[in-house]
């Protein structure tokens, strides 16, 4: 693996945050299958906006809004994959113009990375949360190389794919990868408890399974509670040679019954844990379900309160 300094995660030390939390409260609908890029479509001004947001709140790192983005998602829309490739290109432009406004306010440097979710998400069913598919592994490695082929003509820092729930896909997403060797690309995962990833496998062994490709440059965790990540960057760190990076939910909680979020979401509090999983060794923290600007700014006032920013 090169240097930490030598990879698209130089001078990464605090991510975005949540991009539908906050495209909701701008009164954008996400209900439908592409969710957040729905907007991509009808309001892509917006997401540009949430970016710089994110960006003046204190993010280095921002991720595309394309999360959702597949040819199988579109050609259940009726639309052609075509479609989806303009979509996930769009994506890209639209960081970078949030990157270009910034850099008029503050000349620091920021990256930009490609999110990709699980082929789960493209299923609309929760499976990105269990990871028990009917694919085959050559089948998911065609789902993730696709997208990749498009990413790997913009002008993306890096590719991020997240809430990946298994061993088995993240085995997959590394296959991809070779095809394309100028990419480089963190892999953060969902863990259901503070030893296992969603899928049931221990996340150390996942961690562990990164250290064999030199084009993954981070091992990460998202779209978990708070409560679990100090543990889970201890998992990650036991033996491991790649950086940790986190961005957990806002700690609320999802009733399916009620279809709303419950608990409470302090972007203090979460600044709080930022400091502790700073501590426990993660080399960049963000958020995930939830969060917003000012958890995004609570984590940057938390990295510089470590004596390290």
């Amino acid at each position: 693996m090169p240097p930490e300094d030598q990879t698209g995660f130089q001078h990464i030390r605090v991510l975005d945050g949540g991009m539908a939390t906050e495209l909701e409260r701008r009164g954008c609908n996400i209900s439908g299958p592409l969710w957040s890029a729905h907007v991509l479509d009808t309001s892509p001004e917006i997401i540009a906006a949430v970016h710089l947001d994110y960006l003046r709140a204190g993010a280095d790192c921002i991720s595309t809004t394309s999360y959702q983005i597949s040819a199988k998602g579109y050609a259940e829309l009726g639309r052609p994959s075509t479609d989806a490739d303009r979509a996930l290109r769009q994506s890209v432009e639209l960081a970078m113009l949030a990157c270009e406004r910034y850099a008029a306010e503050n000349p620091r440097p920021i990256r930009v990375s490609a999110s990709l979710g699980p082929y789960g998400a493209s299923l609309h069913n929760g499976s990105e949360y269990h990871g028990r598919y009917a694919i085959g592994f050559e089948e998911l490695i065609a789902f993730h190389g696709e997208r990749l082929a498009v990413f790997a003509d913009t002008a993306a820092d890096l590719i991020a794919f997240e809430t990946i729930p298994s061993l088995e896909e993240a085995r997959a997403i590394l296959t991809a990868l070779r095809e394309f060797p100028a990419l480089e690309a963190w892999i953060s995962f969902t863990c259901r408890d503070r030893f296992h990833v969603a899928h049931g496998e221990p996340f150390r062994e996942c961690a562990a399974l990164l250290d064999h490709s030199p084009q993954a440059i981070a091992v990460g965790v998202n779209c978990t509670p708070p409560r679990l990540i100090t543990s889970l960057i201890e998992e990650a760190e036991n033996g491991r040679s790649r950086p940790v990076i986190v961005y957990p939910n806002s700690g609320e909680i999802w009733d399916a019954t009620t279809r709303s979020w419950r608990g409470e979401s302090d972007p203090v509090h979460f600044g709080r844990m930022a400091r502790e999983w700073y501590a426990a060794g993660a080399k960049a923290i963000g958020g995930c379900c939830r969060t917003g600007p000012a958890h995004i700014a609570a984590v940057r006032e938390a990295w510089t309160a470590s004596g390290a920013g």
